[in-house]
């Protein structure tokens, strides 16, 4: 094991997407002596099962923002980063099949629109021309941006951390953060199964985990684990790439091209709050009951391997980035239930911005954890 730094100006506690993209920003800027601190392999928790969607279309305003910037950072990562992300920009398509959720989306593409983003209602037709294999049954309406995507998540994080590497941030993999120091209230330092760390500075970037490592330090971070299954298909007949990544809003059912075939997902027949990670054979069953209820085309597909993985779930489904009120040197960056990747490289932005007292890019006020106990929930309806 690699004996960790004596001292850090900042220790970054997780090594997937939101760790690695705020260690580039801050390494970036100038900030000396990152240290990113990560119990397993980088982007080994949540990050590499997430499905790798890219969106804007939210219905939070800070949602949106984040996920237009990060998808601008996406679209430039083989130049930037020099990381092939396998990027495929064919559309996120959510169908809907009730007028009150058809309002719901049309107040949110409207909202979409005034901030720059190239959302559309589509009638039932139009979305059954974009996504062939589904049935339209039901339906009413549907909601389209053809400039949303998909990416391999994993390749994100390697672009993200050997740029950080070469700026010279220091990565601990296999290491464990098992205490954080707090003198006089404030951040004195990170113990890790490497030896200690003295630093004025701790980012919580630990997404299901977060609760642990807030309590570290003494602050409170809702963050629920909610496991979520995945399957990938093997080859099929069609060219799946044209496909947008479909969504069935109401059951959450989900699919989008993996390679040459497909991914897809959707929730448990009952929601499971633990870090249970192993797969249930009960679950390809319900998918395949959603599959014949809202894709059809998709019946004869073979499956070829699947994995759970980990939602970090807050009570109003909305993330929680700030700092600490009560712990200066405390910055949390977490709880994005299923939205973390795609707004990772703008948080990353915001996390250094916050380090440094500087005005992010968007404005993440309400997105504090002090929210919670003011009972000013920002629910954000699009969640999936």
């Amino acid at each position: 094991m690699v004996q960790a730094p004596p001292t850090a100006s900042v220790v970054i506690i997780g090594g997937g997407i939101m760790g690695t993209a705020a260690a580039y920003e801050l390494a970036k800027a100038g900030v000396e002596d990152v240290v990113v601190v990560e119990r397993s392999d980088l982007g080994s928790g949540s990050t590499c099962k997430a499905a790798g969607g890219l969106r804007s279309q939210f219905s939070d305003e800070v949602n949106i923002a984040l996920g237009a910037r990060s998808l601008e950072t996406f679209r430039r990562f083989r130049e930037d980063f020099d990381q092939d992300l396998d990027l495929v920009t064919s559309g996120y398509l959510f169908l809907i099949d009730n007028d009150a959720d058809a309002a719901a989306f049309e107040a949110n593409v409207a909202l979409q629109r005034s901030l720059g983003q190239n959302s559309r209602m589509l009638t039932v037709a139009e979305a059954h021309d974009l996504s062939p294999v589904i049935s339209t049954d039901g339906l009413v309406a549907a909601a389209f941006n053809p400039d949303d995507a998909h990416c391999t998540p994993e390749a994100a994080v390697a672009g993200f951390a050997r740029a950080a590497r070469r700026l010279g941030v220091t990565f601990l993999t296999h290491t464990e953060v098992t205490g954080i120091d707090v003198a006089g209230g404030t951040i004195a330092g990170v113990q890790t199964s490497a030896g200690p760390i003295a630093a004025p500075t701790v980012v919580c970037a630990a997404g299901a985990w977060s609760k642990a490592v807030g309590q570290m330090a003494g602050v409170d971070l809702p963050v629920t684990p909610l496991r979520r299954q995945i399957m990938v298909t093997e080859p099929v007949a069609f060219d799946a790439r044209r496909l947008p990544f479909t969504i069935d809003f109401t059951t959450s059912f989900y699919f989008h091209s993996e390679g040459d075939g497909l991914l897809l997902g959707a929730p448990e027949q009952e929601d499971l709050y633990d870090f249970d990670l192993h797969t249930d054979p009960r679950w390809l069953d319900r998918l395949c009951d959603l599959i014949a209820l809202r894709a059809p085309g998709l019946e004869d597909v073979s499956v070829r391997k699947g994995w759970a993985g980990l939602y970090e779930l807050t009570p109003d489904h909305n993330a929680l980035i700030g700092r600490a009120a009560d712990v200066p040197g405390f910055i949390y960056a977490c709880g994005f239930s299923g939205h973390g990747f795609l707004q990772g490289p703008a948080v990353g932005e915001v996390v250094r911005d916050l380090y440094l007292d500087r005005t992010p890019f968007v404005d993440i006020g309400g997105m504090g954890v002090e929210r919670f106990a003011a009972d000013a929930l920002r629910t954000e309806l699009n969640f999936v």
